[in-house]
């Protein structure tokens, strides 16, 4: 399970918005002195906004400007970016074929590929609005004391 700090910046009645920081590759990278990279994103400090299911707590344990731990195991981020960038370009690939199979000529396989990438889109979409309440594609509020391992098991 991955783990994230966070600022809760709004509670609604299913889950709370924390905001993080984003954490680049520099943080890892040992040319630290030799690129100017670190410096602009540190000096930029972007932040993210992400929705956290409540997982069984009250929301008036809550309040914003508050520091939480969320996490979510790595296979949900596995198989999300594999839907999220997968599943739109294989709708192009079919939408392109099956024009070309019926001896279309470019700009119908064009027309077919983008038709193929906007369906691939919507079904993304369409799973994402589906699993918005389903605590095992979302992150949830952890324990930072507790064993990670529990806190998936209680998911699951």
């Amino acid at each position: 399970m991955i783990l994230e700090t966070g600022t809760v910046v709004a509670v609604e009645s299913d889950g709370l918005w924390v905001e993080t920081i984003q954490k680049s590759a520099c943080e890892a990278c040992v040319a630290e002195k030799g690129c100017g990279q670190k410096f602009l994103s540190k000096l930029a400090g972007k932040t993210t906004s992400i929705r956290v299911l409540l997982n069984n707590q009250p929301q008036q344990k809550f309040s914003i400007g508050q520091s939480v731990t969320i996490g979510i195991p790595e296979d949900v981020i596995v198989l999300a970016s594999l839907l999220v960038y997968l599943l739109p370009i294989f709708g192009a690939v079919a939408g392109a074929a099956i024009v070309g199979i019926n001896g279309g000529g470019d700009l119908q396989s064009i027309s077919g590929a983008l038709t193929g990438l906007l369906l691939g889109g919507w079904l993304v979409r369409l799973h994402s609005q589906k699993s918005r309440n389903d605590l095992r594609y979302n992150p949830i509020l952890v324990d930072p004391s507790a064993d990670t391992d529990a806190a998936i098991i209680q998911v699951r």
